[in-house]
């Protein structure tokens, strides 16, 4: 029998655990060294591809290895004008400009760039450079189509001018046409002549009222401007008269009124659809005024110099001019209260229709300046009688100017006034121009 001893036989010997986790530990880091490859493969993927995408979006080919070029963003273009070839926008026509008419002309043919003198000097006639071509094809329309405008008489003898109208009626429609064509030999008011336009309305309602446009600096307006008066039957031609008036435009004051035309319809002979060209003399409208004076007013006046205010009663007017063919004006009066010669307050009357002889009875209170201790000696009251007008600017028909520095009755008015406060004082006064 044999008996085993310790040294016969494999060795055994139990595994230590040092190794064993050190086997682990490479085994993770392997691992992990792999995730981070793989991330970063990915990433550099994605950047490859976010690369090409920019560079396909801003047009240039460029390869994963070249380096992103900064764009400058695009200049800005000028908006089109729908329908129109040009980059410039349509503009608005001018409000006093002569409409172009419906047809166009055929575009002008542009100068030669480098026109070729002729030996010997330059001649009077041939341009020495090349005209600006136009910037649209609206402009250029605008200048191919514009009227020539007539030749202006410099002298007109004291004469007014004269007005050119058609007139036209419409049996179908119950309408009356009337065309403003022309004025012809217009004064010159001005240096460069003067803004005019012109009113109409028809007499004896004065209710349709209509004006032609303004027409700049020419003593020879071209208007060619229809205006259609509807609902008047046949038999009622003969009782209406037609009205012009004359002016010419202001931008800083009051209108100037050149003169008028009146002609009735009674003398003519309208035939349905056949226009009969006329031409009236244009009259001055001031002879009215001069032959028979501007009217008066009746005022009252009462100071009181405790409240350091003056009242001031317009009562009536009497023996206004006429301001139309009708023999009636539609007077109102606005009053200026001036203290040191500028207007510090005004006041205005209501509106009195068809009549010479207005009464108002209004009663108005001005606020004098330096009080407790104000006086009259700088302080004076300036009157204006207007006619009113739904159109146009209303017509000064007289003026009044009452104060210290007055003449005649406005003067001794005042003073009557200042001698005897808190009474009320009246007293009939002319108008002037």
């Amino acid at each position: 029998m044999n008996i085993l001893t310790p040294h016969d036989g494999p060795d055994i010997s139990p595994i230590d655990s040092g190794e064993w986790h050190s086997a682990t530990f490479w085994v993770l880091v392997v691992g992990a060294s792999a995730l981070v490859a793989a991330a970063l493969a990915v990433f550099a993927c994605w950047i490859t591809r976010r690369r090409s995408t920019l560079a396909h979006k801003l047009g240039g080919k460029r390869g994963p290895d070249k380096a992103l070029v900064f764009q400058p963003p695009r200049r800005a273009t000028a908006v089109r004008s729908p329908g129109s070839a040009t980059h410039y926008l349509r503009k608005s026509p001018s409000p006093t400009a002569a409409a172009p008419p419906p047809t166009t002309s055929p575009p002008q043919p542009l100068p030669p760039t480098n026109p070729v003198m002729p030996s010997g000097g330059n001649s009077p006639h041939t341009p020495t450079a090349p005209e600006p071509t136009p910037l649209s094809k609206e402009l250029a329309d605008a200048n191919a189509t514009e009227k020539p405008k007539p030749i202006e008489p410099e002298t007109n003898d004291g004469k007014l001018g004269d007005l050119h109208f058609k007139l036209r009626y419409e049996n179908e429609k119950s309408a009356l046409v009337v065309s403003v064509v022309s004025c012809q030999g217009l004064p010159g008011r001005e240096p460069a002549g003067p803004d005019p336009y012109v009113k109409l309305q028809l007499l004896p309602d004065k209710q349709h009222k209509v004006k032609t446009r303004v027409v700049r600096k020419t003593r020879c307006p071209v208007y060619d401007e229809d205006f259609t008066f509807y609902g008047i039957a046949p038999h009622q031609l003969a009782a209406i008269t037609l009205h012009f008036v004359v002016l010419s435009f202001d931008r800083y004051s009051r209108d100037e009124i050149i003169g008028e035309v009146v002609s009735p319809l009674s003398t003519l002979q309208l035939h349905s659809g056949e226009a009969t060209a006329l031409c009236r003399e244009i009259q001055p409208r001031s002879l009215k005024m001069r032959s028979v004076g501007r009217g008066e007013v009746l005022v009252s006046l009462c100071w009181q110099p405790a409240a350091a205010r003056l009242t001031v009663v317009l009562l009536k007017a009497r023996n206004l001019p006429k301001m139309d063919v009708t023999g009636l004006a539609d007077p109102y009066v606005k009053m200026y209260l001036l203290y040191n010669g500028q207007r510090i307050a005004k006041k205005k009357t209501h509106v009195k229709k068809r009549t010479l002889n207005p009464v108002f009875n209004e009663s108005f209170v001005f606020e004098v300046p330096a009080a407790p201790n104000a006086t009259l000696d700088h302080v004076s009251l300036e009157l204006l009688v207007l006619d009113w007008d739904r159109v146009t600017k209303n017509e000064v028909i007289g003026r009044l100017e009452l104060g210290a520095e007055g003449a005649g009755s406005a003067r001794h008015h005042w003073r009557e006034v200042q001698a005897a406060p808190r009474r009320q004082i009246a007293d009939w006064h002319k108008l002037k121009e």
